[in-house]
């Protein structure tokens, strides 16, 4: 599926910073373990560096393979510009390396189920996200994330 100008506005949206009417596009529910459920799914190479508690999700609105897929994805990112929140105690090469291994983790797993629009949108989302941080834009990175979210709460399925 095609995404549509109106998807691409969403997206786009945030990263101007410009003001839009937000509509609901999903239930937020309490802490789900969506991370716990990453962290079960990533490489079994990873399991001695998981955290027994890993928090509450980022992106609690989204659930299904779209919420896990964005939860996966998003610790990928961190592993590489942040703190993960899932996994810790590996020195920096390994972490590039687990970072690599949970996008594909991610993208996979969208792409087994056939949603090739959220594909293309995280595989966007990955390339912008890292471009912003090389520049040294790192709040532009987290209003794409946050952006991209939103994107993927509303677009169908």
């Amino acid at each position: 599926m095609l995404q549509s100008d109106h998807d691409r506005r969403t997206i786009n949206a945030g990263e101007r910073g410009a003001t839009r009417t937000e509509r609901p596009c999903a239930t937020i529910h309490a802490h789900v373990t969506t991370l716990r459920e990453v962290i079960e799914a990533a490489d079994p190479a990873l399991a001695p560096y998981a955290l027994d508690d890993p928090g509450p999700a980022r992106f609690e609105a989204l659930h299904g393979t779209r919420g896990f897929v964005l939860e996966a994805v998003y610790e990928g990112y961190l592993m590489h510009y942040g703190t993960p929140r899932a996994f810790a105690g590996m020195d920096e090469d390994l972490r590039l390396l687990a970072g690599d291994a949970l996008y594909a983790l991610g993208l996979s797993r969208l792409a087994e189920a056939g949603d090739l629009e959220a594909v293309a949108a995280l595989s966007d989302l990955i390339s912008r996200s890292a471009q912003a941080q090389a520049e040294g834009r790192p709040e532009e990175a987290e209003a794409l994330w946050e952006s991209s979210a939103r994107a993927l709460a509303c677009a169908p399925r």
